[in-house]
């Protein structure tokens, strides 16, 4: 994004006042690089959960293999199920099948994804949905958005439903990522696509994987995106999943892809070097941060920033599932760094953030991300300058795919598994004695 810079002061021509406000930045400036200092590339994979819960866990419904929920203004949720199904669910577990869904590619990792509601939805009474679709060569992400009619004699449906965005070529590989974050103002949409198993793309700027992309609430690039304006490559090669990050550098191309018109992805491309960013969501200061899994060892919390190249599969704190190494971080000081990892890995689910003084206060302006490796809640602490840790990580028994919070400050959780719960978390009552 052009900014004009302001026209510089005279030398010796500050008065008392600019003198005073300069001293009071660089104290913050120092405060802030104190902050990440202390606060950065933290392994925080060996923390042990707590010895008890300060919540009581309510069953409220099952779904096959839930993946993400999103409350309505009225009070009631969408919920998916990778196996394709949307659902409007009421807070007693009443379930209605949302009608007029698009066909999914479910296999392994893909399937129906993520559910999101539009920031107009006042006026606009859409929702977005990330899914993979089919194709006769595996499938691709794809990004798109519906009316949501839940008054209409045939129930709840999605009406005027449209692709925004796709991935293309379709191809194989799971860790598709699909998590969706609005800007705060509600312009933009920001969309992680994941390196779907196959390694180099992530680091290729013509291809979207391991990438997030920052597009208008209609899918197309966001103006002020590092590169807007420019295309990429006409034709891009397609591969299969390597098995391993060595064997990716030779990949054997199964067919190559000629985009019909421009490549749109270096100007929609916000950052890079991504692997499986199922998690991600804008903080109560509007820092936006990321959590994905590593491969053996390195699941990742990341703060996203502008232009920014996050290392996969050129580094990792994990190595290879068979055992072939992986250069670590330190040997790239040019790519950034996580501000949490964990190694062992807690398989991450997705982050969200907790806003308000209702039900929980003492979480205000916390993260909460689910561990589905092990089983577990996890809550983390931001500072607001880029740096992050971890207070409790609670044993709750489920692998936990989502975590939202309620109207009224409660929380809900989705398991993932078939059948999988719908969890209502409400604070543990205290009994007098």
């Amino acid at each position: 994004m052009n900014r004009s810079a302001p026209e510089p002061h005279k030398a010796g021509c500050l008065g008392s006042k600019e003198k005073k406000t300069m001293k009071l930045a660089s104290a913050a400036l120092l405060f802030t690089l104190a902050s990440v200092g202390a606060w950065a590339q933290v392994n925080v994979g060996e923390q042990k959960p707590e010895t008890s819960l300060p919540f009581t866990m309510t069953t409220v419904s099952t779904f096959e293999l839930p993946w993400r929920l999103a409350f309505l203004p009225d009070g009631r949720m969408l919920v998916t199920e990778k196996i394709g199904p949307v659902w409007l669910v009421s807070q007693q577990g009443e379930k209605t099948l949302v009608g007029n869904t698009p066909p999914v590619y479910w296999q392994g990792q893909n399937g129906m994804l993520g559910v999101f509601i539009s920031p107009r939805y006042s006026t606009d009474q859409s929702i977005y949905l990330t899914y993979v679709e089919p194709g006769d060569y595996g499938g691709g992400l794809a990004l798109a958005r519906g009316k949501l009619n839940v008054t209409g004699p045939q129930g709840p449906r999605l009406q005027d439903f449209e692709v925004l965005w796709r991935q293309m070529p379709k191809g194989k590989g799971g860790q598709e990522g699909g998590q969706i974050a609005f800007s705060p103002d509600g312009q933009y949409l920001f969309l992680t696509v994941g390196d779907r198993q196959r390694f180099t793309p992530a680091q290729d700027p013509d291809q979207p994987e391991g990438k997030i992309l920052r597009l208008t609430l209609d899918g197309k690039p966001a103006p002020g995106n590092p590169n807007f304006g420019k295309t990429g490559a006409a034709t891009i090669p397609l591969i299969d999943p390597p098995r391993d990050t060595e064997a990716a550098k030779s990949a054997k191309v199964v067919s190559t892809y000629t985009f019909p018109g421009p490549n749109l992805t270096p100007a929609e491309t916000w950052v890079s070097g991504l692997r499986t960013p199922y998690g991600m969501a804008f903080s109560p200061t509007g820092e936006l941060w990321e959590v994905e899994h590593g491969p053996r060892g390195g699941d990742e919390l990341n703060l996203i920033e502008e232009g920014k190249n996050y290392g996969w599969p050129l580094v990792s704190y994990g190595q290879n599932y068979n055992g072939v190494p992986i250069p670590k971080p330190d040997t790239r000081p040019d790519l950034a760094k996580p501000a949490l990892y964990w190694d062992p890995v807690i398989a991450p689910g997705n982050l969200m953030f907790y806003r308000g003084t209702r039900t929980f206060p003492q979480w205000n302006g916390n993260g909460f991300i689910g561990g589905m490796g092990t089983k577990t809640l996890n809550r983390i602490i931001f500072d607001g300058h880029g740096g992050a840790k971890t207070a409790e990580r609670w044993d709750v028994g489920r692998r936990i795919r989502d975590v939202e919070q309620g109207p009224d400050g409660s929380l809900w959780m989705l398991e993932d598994a078939n059948p999988g719960a719908l969890i209502h978390v409400t604070p543990k009552e205290i009994t007098s004695r």
